[in-house]
């Protein structure tokens, strides 16, 4: 009689296995705390789709951490229009904890998320973290926030909050800067407002007559000034995509370094082409905007 083998049981997959989402050394606790992940250890399809972005963002930050820390012992990031500060959460995680150096700031006007990131900074003994319920305008000058700012990050700041972590950037001679867009309005307003103007002056005004070219054409151009903006201030400045776009369309990542020292050349045909800009598509009641 021939003896039938037992099938040993095979062994339960790691939650690593389970979600190849996470990045290896990532707290499980802080991602439900975050309610990335649910209390039983899983992802629905939203967050998966949020927990890939922060992550493949970190990937650009982290280096950009590193060569800040490794050139003046020290590092400081400043996250504006923070939110429930996953970016900061996740940063302070994988890169500052197990680091003696570095502070994260988040800066958001939303009071209650603040205390409430507060207040998850403490659960976690995240000690040099801090969140300040403020504007990034008033952040210019706000006492808490030190002079140094070697990067400074703005996730899906909406409209103009872009604009002003930039205006903040420039203020403190950021080292790097980490944009991702998102709903930019101003510039199509102001196209839609001189249209008729500017349909009489050039045929160019064709590419923003009906309504959805002028919400894409100044979303574009928006994001196409803050470069060069970036670039007469010194920067050297990188556009890619943040992740595919089946995950979502808010997805133009612009990464700026600042240069030492600047390049005159480069900095004055920068700005020569974004006054250029500023003319030709009837722009210039934003030039305090995009000043250069």
């Amino acid at each position: 009689m021939r003896k039938t083998s037992q099938r040993q049981p095979r062994p339960a997959p790691t939650l690593q296995e389970q979600l190849p989402e996470l990045r290896a050394g990532q707290s499980i606790e802080l991602l439900k705390e975050l309610h990335i992940l649910t209390r039983d250890g899983r992802l629905n399809q939203d967050t998966r789709r949020k927990l890939k972005q922060v992550n493949h963002l970190l990937q650009f930050i982290e280096p950009l951490l590193q060569e800040a820390l490794d050139e003046r012992g020290d590092v400081t990031l400043a996250d504006h229009g923070a939110g429930k500060s996953y970016l900061g959460f996740m940063l302070y995680d994988l890169f500052f904890q197990g680091r003696a150096e570095g502070h994260v700031y988040g800066v958001e006007a939303r009071a209650e998320l603040v205390e409430r990131s507060r207040a998850l900074a403490g659960r976690l003994g995240f000690d040099r973290m801090a969140f300040l319920a403020t504007t990034v305008q008033q952040a210019m000058a706000h006492p808490d926030l030190p002079e140094r700012i070697d990067v400074v990050t703005a996730l899906h700041a909406c409209d103009t909050a872009t604009d002003d972590a930039i205006d903040f950037g420039l203020a403190r001679q950021a080292r790097f800067m980490v944009l991702v867009p998102c709903c930019q309005a101003e510039v199509a307003a102001s196209m839609r407002r001189h249209k008729a103007l500017n349909l009489s002056r050039t045929p160019l005004a064709e590419l923003w007559r009906h309504p959805l070219h002028t919400r894409e054409l100044g979303s574009q151009i928006t994001n196409v000034l803050r470069c060069l903006r970036l670039e007469a201030h010194g920067y050297e400045v990188t556009v890619t995509e943040l992740v595919g776009w089946e995950h979502s369309m808010k997805n133009e990542l612009i990464l700026a370094r600042r240069r030492e020292p600047p390049r005159p050349g480069t900095t004055a045909r920068a700005r020569e082409r974004l006054d250029q800009l500023l003319d030709e598509f009837g722009l210039r009641d934003l030039g305090n905007r995009f000043a250069a």
